[in-house]
């Protein structure tokens, strides 16, 4: 399985996605900072505390890589099977639900270390600019930093696997475009915030996407010994 996921991440230059991430992580740290820095112009306090600055940087990560995971999706999975080039790696004397599921963990991989590296970085990179400026008014302490990263990681794991998700939109007709145009529709549902109200707050509604996704994924591969890709 290890020597599949390594496969797949050098036919598809894994590392062109990583240096895309590496991009879209700067610019979420520009913008966090562009609302603490322009708000505390106009003398309102964007910020109360970190545990909001952190809860505001997981929402954007999250979004980010939801996106960033149907991608991956629609490159390492519903391509091949709209261009038939999947047909050529079946005929390999290759488990079937091996190839698939490798292709599936390397995007929830990706999408869980991306996750957490992203808010570790722009949290860190704001942390800085906060030294310097005194954006926020309530200093970081150790439990904020120890709950918000458990948070963090709790959430990443969570969004690694409903991030799987657009799976299902996209083999219905072997679409990159309903791929992505879903993940934006998971996006709307899991990042809304509205007057410090979030869905994802409430405990119950990762845990149930997170294991819907995995359902998708198994059931995407469940029968795959027995498709016709060449319908």
């Amino acid at each position: 399985m290890l020597k599949l996921m390594k496969l797949e991440m050098r036919k598809f230059r894994l590392g062109s996605y990583i240096r895309a991430a590496m991009i879209a992580n700067i610019l979420i740290l520009g913008l966090i900072c562009a609302i603490g820095l322009t708000e505390e112009t106009s003398k309102e306090i964007p910020f109360t505390d970190y545990a909001m600055v952190f809860s505001v940087i997981d929402t954007i990560v999250r979004g980010t890589y939801i996106v960033f995971a149907s991608v991956l999706i629609s490159r390492l999975v519903i391509d091949e099977f709209r261009n038939k080039s999947i047909t050529v790696l079946f005929m390999y004397p290759i488990n079937r639900k091996k190839l698939i599921a490798a292709k599936l963990l390397v995007i929830v991989l990706f999408t869980l270390l991306a996750d957490i590296s992203a808010n570790l970085f722009v949290g860190g990179g704001f942390y800085v600019v906060d030294h310097f400026s005194s954006i926020v008014p309530e200093p970081l302490t150790w439990s904020i930093a120890a709950k918000s990263l458990l948070t963090v990681v709790l959430g990443a794991l969570a969004t690694s696997f409903f991030s799987l998700i657009p799976l299902y939109f996209g083999m219905r007709k072997h679409s990159g475009s309903a791929t992505i145009v879903s993940s934006l529709i998971v996006v709307a549902v899991v990042c809304q915030n509205s007057d410090g109200f979030s869905l994802y707050n409430i405990i119950a509604v990762p845990i149930t996407l997170a294991i819907v996704g995995a359902a998708i994924a198994y059931m995407s591969i469940r029968n795959i010994e027995h498709v016709d890709v060449l319908k």
